[in-house]
């Protein structure tokens, strides 16, 4: 194990966890990776709660269907139960407050957080701003997250 190892895993989960130490934060600025490592974990663990829950027979059901005999055809359906959805609501206020400040980050408002409730088209548009890079430097929102120096990208230049 190299010496640089430690600290770099270490950013990773000062990274993974930070959406939870910012819990009720609808202020400030998420960088992307925050944002696309906390959307990664939740479903990764939500997908894992399902198999649990069906498991422990807490009220999942976990079906799969594959039948080949006469041309392709596949089906599967998966819902949570109890540990599910106390995972999802859990996470309700978190996933909130990440969305908000990752469309802080791209000189948003985050009432653009909404847009989602349109049906196809809404979801589609707010996945494109969620993928966008971040403004450069201070904007209207606080200072600019991907910064190391703690400088603002003005003075850098003066």
């Amino acid at each position: 194990m190299s010496r640089h190892s430690k600290p770099t895993r270490r950013r990773f989960v000062s990274i993974l966890l930070a959406p939870y130490r910012r819990y009720f934060e609808f202020s400030g600025r998420s960088r992307r990776k925050e944002y696309w490592l906390y959307i990664l974990t939740f479903y990764v663990l939500m997908f894992v709660l399902v198999f649990v829950d069906s498991a422990l027979g807490l009220g999942g059901t976990t079906e799969t269907a594959l039948d080949t005999t006469d041309g392709l055809r596949a089906s599967a359906n998966a819902e949570g139960g109890v540990l599910t959805a106390i995972w999802g609501i859990g996470n309700i206020i978190p996933l909130i407050a990440c969305a908000v400040r990752r469309l802080h980050d791209t000189d948003r408002s985050g009432w653009w957080v909404l847009i989602s409730l349109i049906p196809l088209i809404g979801s589609i548009w707010l996945l494109v701003l969620m993928c966008l890079d971040g403004t450069q430097g201070s904007n209207r929102f606080g200072p600019d997250p991907k910064d190391r120096l703690g400088r603002s990208a003005e003075a850098v230049f003066e």
